[in-house]
Parts: C-alpha cells; structure tokens; sequence
C-alpha cells in the first residue's frame, strides 16, 4: 500500500487547564477483509466537531508554535470549566465526524474491492486525517460527477433534516417548528419541507437570517430578535398548525415561547373551554446547545406537552436498516439540490490551527461554515 502515513488533527485537555490542537503522525492500517482506506479531501467543520476540537476552552486566548507542517495550537480553559472537561484529561482525542474523499485501497471481500478508486462520503469520527480506514459498509457512493466537497456533509445535516420529517410524520404532527433556521441543515430542512409540500416554521435570531430564507422561498420565518415575535410566532403557528419543534439553541426561554405560541395558536380555534388547556399534544425536542443557559419555561401551555432531547442515530436504529437507507439514497439523489451545502472557505489541516481561522469558524455563526481538506498542500 503506496500511503503508509498520514497527518491527523489531535485535540488534547490538559491536566493544568489548557487545551492543545496539533497535528501527528500516524501509520495507515492496512484494511482488513470489509474495510477501506480514504484519502479524504473533504470534511466539514459542524458545531458538533467544534464542541469536540476546542471542548470548554476560551478561543481567543489561542495562540500559535510548533512549526509550518507540525503546528500546534494552545488555548486557556477557565478554572470553572475543567470539571466538565474532566474525563477527556490526558486523552489526545481524533475529530471529525464525517468527510468524502477516494477509496485508495480495499480488503479482499467483493464489497471493498467494489468500492476501489471510488469517491465516497462516510460517517466514523477521525475525518481530519489524510487517510482514513474504515468499514466498507459505513460508506456511501457519491454520483460520478460529484466531488469530494460535495459529499462531505452527506451525514451530519441532510440526516437530521429528514428525520425531523420523518420524526413529525412518525408522531401524527403534520407541520413543524426549527430554531437555528438560517444554518446549513435549517436550509437544508426548509427545501425539503418546500419539496415535499409540508409546513414549516422557520425561527431565527437576525434579521439577515430571515431574509436570507425568505429569498430561498421560506413561507414562514420569525425573527426572535423582533419586538413583534411572538405574534409572528403564533400566527406562523396557526396558519401552518405545527405542533411539534426542534431546538438547537436548547438555553434561554425560546422553547418555552414555542410552547407557549402552539397553545395560543390552539385555542384560537378550540370550539370550548378547558381549564386544563388544549387537548392537543405539543412536543419540543432540544437536539443542540447553542446556546449554553439553563432551559427556562413559564408552564402557560396546558397539560398536553412534552420537551425533551432528541439524536439522529437511535432514531434510525428505530425505523431499521431498510427505512433508513431509503434516507440515505435521497440524500444521493438530491445531493446538488436539496442537500447542497454551502461553505465560506476551505483550509488544510495546518490552517485550521491557525489562531486567525479558528477566529472567525470557531464561532459557529451563520455564513462562516468551513471545509477542512486534510490533503490541501
């Protein structure tokens, strides 16, 4: 095998309260039987790899040494923060959950050998690496005149997107609510919801967010940062009738108002009284944290409600192998279309630590959504 090595990103919490990102060395595993080996060119940075690369640590206080092709990034975690850091003290940790790139080496089962000169997308941690080895099976084959950067978020957004749908479906809703929804999976949801003739209530933050889906042909986006949100909220609510939300944010008191909103928009129409409030079920699932205040809400939803947290994959292990490859071939199928994803820049492996980069996607903020690309020279 021509690739014995290859570079990795390593992300290491240190027991004196600092956190170091760097770059090593490691030998490419010959494939076994059912595995392959991906030189992967394309892997995105979502929110849920920047909580893994930088965990409770303070960006700004990032600084650069080490050298061009070795560097290493160090950065402070405050005092208050290393208890929650504390099972990941002393463990140089891989990252990267999903990426894309040619399969340049495979086992001896028909299955691998099939996906040789490939190109592939998969999902397996460790995406930050030139080469990665993993199971034939845990890849997807990508269209002949797709490239690598095309793929490489087969997985992290277009999945939940659809499962939220088919979450709703599952569940007896018949419309839906999505905060964060000027992200790259919100878009992605708010095509989906558009193709497939469902209902959709967009919740942002910014007012450029609520245009940016607007101009993508969102019917329904409320502004949380508007004086006139709630109103917005539940009109959007009544004319869609969603009863069921996914939350990214997770802190502060917006799932409440959502709530809030669902039972306001239902007795707009309740035919009579109940002091116990609607009948109809409400649900809220906190799938993200983006924003890290404790949950706060006001009980002014009735009784019928529920709020809890929420994942793709024990989702998908639910509905079974069948169901959710049928997900994974739509994603194949429109993967220029509804599950296009857009990026600001793409970086090597040594640029992502530079202090300067982690800056600006470090942020996580709409429109700063990067492309790592472990073999950009």
């Amino acid at each position: 095998m021509a690739h014995t090595e290859g570079l990795q990103l390593r992300s290491l919490v240190k027991p004196e309260g600092e956190l170091e990102l760097s770059l090593v060395t490691i030998p490419t595993p010959r494939p076994a039987a059912d595995e392959v080996v991906i030189r992967i060119e394309a892997s995105p940075l979502n929110p849920s790899d920047i909580g893994l690369l930088f965990g409770a640590a303070d960006i700004a206080t990032a600084r650069l040494s080490g050298t061009a092709t070795h560097p290493v990034a160090t950065m402070q975690i405050p005092a208050a923060a290393m208890k929650g850091m504390a099972g990941r003290v002393g463990q140089s940790m891989p990252v990267g959950n999903e990426g894309a790139g040619v399969v340049v080496a495979a086992g001896e089962s028909a299955a691998a050998q099939a996906l040789l000169g490939k190109t592939v997308a998969a999902l397996g941690g460790a995406m930050y690496s030139q080469y990665r080895c993993i199971r034939e099976d845990q890849c997807l084959v990508l269209p002949d005149d797709a490239r690598p950067a095309d793929g490489a978020s087969c997985f992290v957004h277009p999945l939940p997107a659809l499962v939220m749908v088919e979450t709703m479906q599952r569940e007896g809703h018949k419309a839906l609510v999505h905060t964060a929804a000027a992200s790259n999976l919100g878009q992605m949801l708010n095509r989906i919801c558009i193709k497939d003739g469902i209902g959709l209530v967009n919740i942002v933050r910014k007012s450029d967010q609520a245009a940016l889906l607007m101009s993508q042909g969102a019917a329904h986006v409320c502004d949380s940062s508007s004086p006139t949100f709630m109103e917005d909220l539940t009109q959007a609510l009544v004319d869609t009738g969603a009863t069921l939300a996914f939350d990214a944010t997770g802190g502060g008191k917006l799932a409440g108002q959502i709530l809030s909103g669902m039972e306001a928009a239902l007795g707009r129409t309740a035919t009579e009284y109940s002091r116990y409030g609607s009948t109809t079920h409400k649900q809220l699932y906190i799938y993200g944290g983006l924003d890290t205040r404790p949950t706060e809400f006001n009980r002014s939803f009735g009784m019928a409600w529920g709020m809890g947290g929420w994942l793709v994959f024990p989702f998908l292990q639910r509905i079974g192998p069948h169901a959710a490859q049928a997900l994974r071939q739509r994603v194949v199928s429109e993967l220029k279309t509804t599950f296009a994803s857009h990026y600001s820049k793409e970086i090597s492996l040594a640029q992502a630590l530079q202090p300067q980069e982690i800056a600006v996607y470090g942020q996580r903020a709409t429109g700063t959504k990067y492309l790592v690309n472990p073999n950009k020279r």
